[in-house]
């Protein structure tokens, strides 16, 4: 019941997607690590975007409130992703572009109120 609570209180479908794309877009620089990074490379460009893209998926985490602009960030991240790391071969893009509109579209959803079919009828007695 507390992780059912915690988690309408999260953008928390958004959030994993977003670490997910990250994860992604890091992957191809990491594993062209030797070959890419020279002078002039754009590998540096894909590790930075890869990096920030994880890091807003975890701050969407615990700062639900700054989802909108989190999501924001990161779609445009995840599109400008595909110079530097390939788009983590273009699913990290994807990936990226759904999870930043799942945080963008997220909203905070207030407590519901009691009903008033329920205080409306009287107590039984007796």
């Amino acid at each position: 019941m507390v992780f059912k609570k915690w988690r309408h209180t999260r953008p928390v479908f958004g959030a994993i997607l977003t670490v997910l794309s990250g994860l992604m877009i890091l992957w191809v620089p990491l594993n062209l690590y030797l070959s890419t990074f020279l002078p002039g490379s754009v590998a540096v460009i894909g590790l930075l975007f890869g990096g920030l893209i994880t890091l807003m998926g975890l701050m969407s985490f615990f700062l639900p409130s700054a989802s909108k602009a989190l999501g924001i960030i990161v779609i445009f991240l995840s599109i400008l992703s595909v110079i530097g790391a390939l788009g983590g071969f273009l699913f990290g893009t994807i990936f990226g572009i759904i999870g930043g509109a799942l945080l963008t579209a997220w909203r905070i959803v207030p407590a519901a109120a009691p009903s008033s079919d329920v205080a409306a009828k009287p107590a039984k007695t007796g």
